[in-house]
């Protein structure tokens, strides 16, 4: 059924309660919360019900695209954990989903018998881009700001994101670095294999 509208804007009258009782100082940052967080339930209700579509919650969702950005991308299990910020034993929960699904399989490390690779399927690529197709037309492109507003939006939570260290800056950086466009990965690659992997 998904959200009702609220009978009045809950930040702003939390912001000016936060200013008449408590700390002015610490009222913009509690407003600053209190709105990642409605606006994470209001998008967050309606991915779910492109995921529930599909018959997919959004972890199992993530690792699939994640899996098929590259057709020879494989990733390691305690990569999936420690990069998607998924607990261990909940990415195998996960990946014995998708795998009962038949949208993804478990392969062995070529070089590390102690680690397993998950693999994408076929059947889990069209699943990813059907899914990511309905994501896109129902909720990302109708987001209800201009292209500026969400980039502007974007980089001051990654503003947030890196003084909070949610992420190694440097190292992203460098990361970031690596990733473009298929057409721009491919005549780069010279036979790079697509593969993430953490120790």
């Amino acid at each position: 059924m998904g959200f009702q509208p609220a009978p009045f804007d809950v930040v702003e009258a939390s912001r000016r309660v936060w200013l008449e009782r408590w700390d002015p100082e610490a009222a913009s940052g509690m407003a600053a919360f209190t709105a990642i967080l409605r606006s994470f339930q209001l998008l967050n209700d309606q991915v779910n019900k492109v995921m529930r579509s599909h018959d997919l919650t959004f972890a199992r969702y993530e690792v699939l695209t994640w899996l098929a950005t590259d057709p020879e991308t494989a990733l390691t299990l305690s990569w999936i954990s420690k990069t998607l910020r998924i607990p261990p034993a909940t990415v195998t929960n996960i990946i014995d989903r998708l795998e009962d699904d038949k949208l993804v399989r478990r392969v062995p490390h070529p070089s590390d018998a102690r680690t397993t690779l998950a693999v994408i399927t076929p059947r889990g690529r069209k699943v990813a881009t059907d899914a990511t197709r309905d994501l896109n037309s129902t909720v990302y492109e109708r987001i209800g700001l201009s292209e500026q507003q969400r980039n502007l939006l974007i980089d001051l939570l990654a503003q947030l994101r890196a003084s909070g260290n949610e992420f190694d800056v440097a190292r992203s950086n460098e990361v970031m670095g690596g990733i473009g466009s298929r057409e721009a990965r491919a005549k780069g690659s010279h036979g790079r294999k697509g593969r993430f992997e953490v120790a």
